[in-house]
């Protein structure tokens, strides 16, 4: 992996994840509890990417069907198997202390939740918003397509409601998203979440805490020694 601009001298981690993928929410509270325990977490800036695991525009998304008969339609499974799957998750989720509710979880195209994160990464705000996100769709079983949720969700992290309408109306942050997304393609990401460190390492998958963490110190130690 090429070397990426670093003006602020910390060591970057960028996470490509997608806030309607269960792997990718379980995934970042591992990660973060990995950081926490990082002697020099502080030399150590966190960089959210946009990924779409499904870009099936809103307007063509069911509406009639819940998450389980979805994935069995998309995977080729049972409705039995589907729901089997989702409550594995839903299991693992738990273990991170996070509620899952796929029963009323909404089909949702993730584009624009994309662009809001974008836009809080303006104000600092880019992990509050994702965390949020995350909630909302998996947990509170909101529509995170919907701009009504998105304005809300921006508003309770300081955002103008106006200019996050604006900006969901207009262009802003298209640019930045479909960069990410076609970062993604360049290095071969095909499943989130991913997390590159520094550049150097790459981890896929909601990994147990001792990988995360031995990630961090690794690259931080080949950056150190350079």
């Amino acid at each position: 992996m090429e070397e990426i601009e670093n003006q602020n001298g910390k060591m970057k981690i960028e996470i490509w994840s997608d806030v309607a993928c269960p792997f990718c929410y379980i995934g970042k509270h591992k990660f973060e509890e990995a950081l926490a325990q990082f002697e020099f977490k502080d030399s150590v800036e966190v960089i959210w990417k946009s990924f779409q695991l499904d870009a099936t525009p809103q307007s063509e998304l069911p509406g009639n069907v819940d998450m389980y008969q979805y994935l069995a339609q998309r995977k080729g499974i049972s409705y039995k198997e589907s729901k089997k799957m989702h409550d594995n998750v839903t299991k693992m989720a738990k273990d991170e202390n996070l509620d899952f509710n796929f029963e009323i979880a909404k089909l949702s195209n993730t584009y624009d939740a994309a662009r809001l994160i974008h836009m809080a990464k303006s104000i600092g705000k880019s992990h509050e918003v994702k965390e949020k996100l995350f909630a909302a769709h998996f947990t509170l079983g909101l529509d995170v397509a919907k701009e009504d949720v998105l304005i809300q969700i921006g508003k309770e992290v300081g955002l103008e409601p106006e200019q996050v309408k604006s900006m969901l109306q207009g262009e802003e942050y298209k640019s930045e998203v479909n960069f990410d997304l076609q970062e993604a393609q360049t290095i071969g990401v095909t499943g989130v979440p991913f997390f590159v460190f520094d550049r150097k390492y790459a981890v896929s998958g909601a990994q147990d805490v001792s990988v995360f963490l031995q990630s961090i110190q690794n690259a931080y130690a080949e950056k150190e020694n350079h």
